[in-house]
């Protein structure tokens, strides 16, 4: 392999990666996993989500911003309002199941500073 094409390579893998963690940080938010919920069911105005979440239309609109972002939302104008709803509706959908399935009781979550004391003080 040459080295330009090692670079190129490099530079993929790197915007990959800068996508998978926009993905992820999109996921890490119970807010934005309620707002995704509620879109499995349809197209909704933000105007919906904030009388279902009983949260300011700002901040309703923040979510919906990340999660356009990363993908996961798209919006479509209808008069004045925008409408809401699911990108790629079937793999999310599939993310999301796997994820609860990590997230069961059964499986126990590492708890880092007690398994690696000496590693959080610093040593």
């Amino acid at each position: 392999m040459t080295m330009i094409e090692a670079k190129a390579d490099e530079e993929l893998g790197a915007h990959q990666r800068g996508q998978l963690a926009a993905l992820f940080h999109a996921l890490a938010d119970p807010t934005r996993l309620l707002i995704l919920e509620h879109l499995k069911i349809g197209e909704h105005k933000v105007k919906d989500l904030t009388e279902h979440l009983g949260l300011a239309q700002s901040t309703v609109s923040a979510h919906l911003a990340c999660l356009r972002d990363s993908d996961l939302v798209s919006v479509r104008t209808q008069g004045r309002a925008s409408m809401y709803s699911l990108n790629q509706s079937p793999q999310l959908a599939e993310v999301l199941s796997k994820a609860e399935e990590l997230s069961r009781p059964g499986n126990a979550a590492h708890h880092w500073s007690e398994e690696h004391p000496q590693l959080e003080t610093g040593r």
